[in-house]
């Protein structure tokens, strides 16, 4: 597992790499960086540099040279802390069984528009967020007890449809930690979402465990009353009664 999950996640990073690529001054920087090592570190290239070192070894990096190489790769770090996880701590995306409908930015009105009937749970999720990932088995195996005519799963990656956290406004900044976010609609109306919100627009603390889920969003009762609902509908009319008292047999 600790050779694979950094093969999946160099797999999913791919496409931002050839687009990162693409980019003049990306390729650039990487090739003068590499130069300024190879000049730096190489010999003879190196022999007739100056050196602040005590042994006069003007191959080697001195206190300085480390100081500002170790202040800019920490500056590196910070600014693309999203793609230093991605790289090295995502764990692989999940795989198991489900009953969740993937939702796009064109999809997701329309579906929880299409039956005002159907309850919906939706998650908002992000994938270079490890919360997100570690709740991806737990928020299937509850599709997996839970889902029926009459209550479904959905999830919307907002990391890529921006325009649906807008809409739903479901901030994907990491400071907010407000992924992932379960929004409960019923009528095509949302109703409840965890975490809640304080007024600077940061997440309420909540820990997306099983047992939460199904206390606070009413997963049991929610299920009985959606498979209620649902039976009229699978029965389908009562057939009108025979006139003049005729049954079926005497037909």
């Amino acid at each position: 597992m600790a050779v694979v999950a950094p093969l999946l996640a160099l797999l999913y990073s791919v496409p931002g790499l050839c687009r990162w690529l693409a980019r003049p001054y990306y390729p650039l920087s990487a090739l003068l960086a590499t130069a300024f090592l190879l000049v730096r570190k190489v010999p003879p290239l190196c022999q007739g540099l100056p050196s602040q070192r005590e042994d006069g070894n003007p191959c080697d990096f001195d206190w300085r040279e480390v100081e500002i190489l170790m202040f800019l790769s920490a500056i590196v770090m910070m600014k693309n802390r999203r793609s230093m996880f991605l790289m090295t701590c995502k764990p692989p995306l999940y795989m198991g069984p489900e009953y969740i409908k993937y939702f796009s930015d064109k999809t997701i009105d329309e579906e929880l528009d299409r039956d005002k009937r159907v309850t919906w749970i939706v998650e908002f999720f992000a994938n270079w967020s490890s919360e997100c990932q570690s709740f991806a088995p737990i928020f299937a195996d509850l599709s997996l007890k839970y889902n029926c005519s009459g209550l479904h799963f959905g999830k919307v990656d907002v990391g890529r449809y921006t325009d649906v956290s807008t809409r739903y406004k479901v901030s994907t900044s990491p400071l907010t930690k407000q992924l992932p976010t379960l929004i409960l609609f019923q009528g095509g109306t949302e109703t409840m979402r965890r975490p809640q919100i304080d007024k600077k627009g940061r997440a309420v603390s909540w820990t997306f465990s099983e047992e939460n889920v199904i206390r606070e969003f009413n997963l049991n009762e929610l299920y009985q009353k959606a498979k209620k609902q649902a039976k009229p509908r699978e029965e389908g009319p009562e057939e009108p009664p025979a006139p003049d008292g005729e049954t079926k047999k005497d037909k």
